[in-house]
């Protein structure tokens, strides 16, 4: 059997009256959020002073109704590079600082390095060897995670901190196949169109709300005391 998704929501005041029932709904609904690692860096940590995240703040000041059960961070991790031979140390740092949250599980991908030939931006007909980093599986494991949790009812509401139209598939299957809300906490400048489409509702992340959800710069695991890294 094929499901057909509906192109578009509701429109009008259908629309208005469906996304006003569903805010009703799940406002005390228990919520697993699901964060697009690597969307939110480049989305909306890249070059500020907020990359000491605390994602549980982050969530409930965003979510301030919302019984938080879970929240699901999809990342990989990163290798040296000649210019930046620190940034490794500073995103384990980082993932042990997420650790200390005790409802935040790691799901890690994986990145792909290759050699391949280009064409050369000046250029076109001529190419150039390059090197190609590609960060792999992140979106695969949050869309499969998405899904299967769905399918166990282990939340009444998902919220996906993401702008990646890739993961409109399993958006669509729950909320058309499972009944189940699915909201986005966009990092970036400007909602992807379709996700805007099929989202139960969509919240921007801004500036004022990242500075608020900051970790303490010193914090203390079961392996002692750490601090958030200096070039931070």
């Amino acid at each position: 059997m094929i499901t057909i998704y509906p192109p578009y929501p509701l429109g009008g005041r259908a629309r208005s009256r469906s996304q006003a029932a569903a805010s009703a709904f799940y406002i005390t609904m228990k919520t697993i959020v699901y964060v697009d690692g690597f969307n939110l860096y480049y989305g909306a940590l890249k070059g500020t002073a907020f990359k000491w995240l605390n994602l549980d703040q982050l969530c409930r000041h965003l979510l301030p109704k919302n019984e938080i059960v879970g929240i699901k961070y999809f990342t990989a991790t990163v290798s040296a590079r000649n210019h930046d031979p620190k940034q490794p140390a500073r995103q384990l740092t980082y993932l042990r600082a997420l650790q200390t949250l005790p409802h935040l599980d790691i799901v890690y991908g994986h990145f792909l390095t290759h050699e391949i030939y280009m064409p050369r931006a000046d250029n076109p007909t001529q190419t150039v060897k390059v090197i190609k980093t590609e960060e792999k599986g992140s979106d695969v494991n949050l869309a499969a995670h998405l899904v299967n949790d769905g399918h166990r009812r282990r939340y009444d509401v998902a919220v996906l901190i993401t702008n990646d139209s890739d993961l409109l598939e399993p958006v669509k299957m729950v909320r058309y196949e499972l009944n189940l809300p699915v909201g986005i906490l966009n990092p970036q400048r400007r909602a992807s169109w379709v996700l805007k489409q099929h989202a139960s509702f969509i919240k921007k992340i801004r500036p004022g709300v990242l500075k608020a959800s900051q970790f303490p710069a010193r914090l203390r695991d079961a392996k002692g005391v750490f601090h958030k890294p200096a070039s931070w």
